[in-house]
């Protein structure tokens, strides 16, 4: 009677697993796994991205679905390969700023940028996009905050992610004053905003 009742129960624990064992795979249940999940946003993968790259991998594991990831967006890449990318940043040069002054406020305004670049799916790519053709950065001159202001909402008429330095006012400026303006795009646009500009 025991070894029987054993078998009964182990038979029915087999027919309890079945049912998840058959779902994990299925891409067309649109779930995915939580843990491979995270592990790909913490690669910087989109959500949307990722969640993809798992369905296309049936859940197999976090390794398969960043490969079909990355493999994806070079190909999808090699048409784009012209396509430059740079980091702007437009000074002040009506505030009396020292070399150091500028050179800390250049450098504030690629962090506000960088982190500003965090908060949509779209901005994200960019800013890998702008990594990974080296990163181009250059200095120009702006002739007042209201040539600053200005140049700002040309970018962002043209749907570039900009980032405006409000200075503390702690050293050499007044407190508030705009110093420098971060933007980022294709080189194209960029130039629309800041290509009339002369180098720093």
């Amino acid at each position: 009677m025991s070894l029987k009742t054993e078998d009964e129960m182990l038979h029915r624990t087999e027919k309890r697993m079945e049912p998840s064992q058959q779902a994990a795979p299925d891409p067309a249940s649109q779930e995915v796994n939580p843990v491979y999940l995270q592990q790909l946003r913490e690669l910087d993968i989109p959500e949307e991205a990722a969640k993809q790259a798992l369905l296309h991998t049936r859940n197999v594991s976090a390794e398969e679905a960043a490969m079909y990831y990355f493999n994806k967006l070079e190909n999808e890449e090699e048409g784009d390969e012209d396509l430059i990318y740079k980091m702007v940043f437009v000074v002040n040069m009506d505030l009396s700023m020292g070399v150091g002054k500028v050179a800390a406020q250049v450098g504030h305004a690629a962090v506000g940028l960088y982190q500003a670049l965090q908060e949509k799916n779209s901005w994200r790519e960019m800013a890998w996009k702008w990594d990974r053709t080296g990163a181009q950065k250059v200095v120009m001159q702006g002739t007042n905050m209201a040539h600053l202001l200005e140049l700002q909402a040309l970018a962002m008429s043209l749907s570039l992610p900009t980032y405006l330095v409000q200075d503390a006012g702690q050293t050499q400026v007044e407190p508030g004053s705009r110093t420098v303006l971060a933007l980022v795009g294709e080189e194209e646009l960029v130039s629309n905003v800041t290509g009339s500009l002369k180098l720093l």
